[in-house]
């Protein structure tokens, strides 16, 4: 199993076009070592030709040009993209939809959750019937397991996990099984497991459990600390509120991570206000201590 890492920041990317904390001034004025990234997506595939878009962030078209294998040039029209999974509704992980009309008809998988949200508060799939039929929807069942024709050998498991919806659903204060799910993915040739989950409020036993069954976890990197949008005042919300499970302190990422000693830890989804996207700072080098990576741009992973 192949996975390209597109974009690996959260919302806004970074720096952010109109943010000037610590990190987004530092990165333009030169003083902070650290990589310019886009929002969260990620493309998955079983033979380095078919792939499986996993999630459309409005950097979609800089992402695909950064990745040869999405135009393989075999014909007058012609892209690398097989089918699209959204994780939820989050404009940050659908609005690359609108960016990808020229290629419509798409097969899409997502829940009934995200399908109704794109359906109703932010209407993508009806917008885009207007070109060539649009967004085929496939249905995520949440107690099954799915497979896509163009990557036959790719089991996807769905987990519901628990987040918020957006501020455009009509239940946004209601939360459903569905609203965000992470994945399980694996190669039935090479029996390689990733653990996929860019929005993630909590970590119970069952789940835990899974992610210990898994090679390689790419899960969320949004806060280093709970509060961090409103200290660094950008924000009022904390992590938890938006439904962001943040790295540091008792029950955080790090803590959970901690109890998963064999596998390959990477977060993903990283807001431009965390201090590891500052390669020099302590929380960075807490991380390497820990053997806990920071997903980046253009990333490449094999299992």
């Amino acid at each position: 199993m192949f996975v390209q890492i597109l974009g690996s920041a959260a919302g806004g990317g970074f720096p952010q076009w109109n943010c000037n904390c610590a990190n987004c001034a530092g990165f333009r004025d030169g003083s902070l070592r650290a990589k310019a990234r886009t929002q969260s997506s990620i493309a998955i595939s079983d033979d380095g030709v078919n792939w499986v878009l996993c999630n459309t962030s409005p950097d979609i078209r800089a992402q695909l040009q950064g990745f040869a294998p999405m135009q393989p040039g075999r014909a007058l029209r012609d892209t690398g993209i097989s089918a699209i999974i959204l994780m939820d509704s989050q404009i940050d992980h659908t609005t690359g939809l609108l960016m990808l009309r020229e290629g419509c008809p798409h097969q899409v998988w997502c829940t009934d959750m995200v399908h109704e949200d794109l359906s109703t508060g932010f209407p993508l799939f009806n917008m885009l019937t207007h070109w060539n039929g649009g967004l085929t929807w496939n249905q995520i069942e949440l107690d099954q397991c799915f497979s896509i024709p163009a990557c036959p050998n790719l089991r996807f498991t769905p987990l519901p996990l628990r987040s918020a919806a957006p501020p455009y659903s009509p239940h946004r204060f209601d939360p459903h099984p569905g609203d965000n799910i992470g994945l399980i993915v694996e190669d039935l040739n090479t029996g390689g497991k990733l653990f996929y989950a860019p929005g993630l409020g909590k970590v119970d036993a069952p789940l835990l459990e899974i992610m210990a069954g898994s090679d390689c976890l790419l899960v969320d990197g949004t806060l280093w600390d709970d509060d961090e949008m409103q200290r660094r005042g950008v924000g009022t919300r904390t992590g938890r509120e938006m439904g962001h499970l943040a790295q540091n302190g008792p029950g955080g990422m790090l803590e959970v991570l901690e109890q998963l000693p064999e596998q390959r830890k990477v977060l993903i989804h990283i807001n431009n206000t965390n201090p590891i996207l500052d390669e020099d700072s302590p929380q960075r080098a807490e991380l390497d201590r820990r053997n806990v990576e920071v997903a980046y741009d253009g990333m490449s992973i094999v299992l």
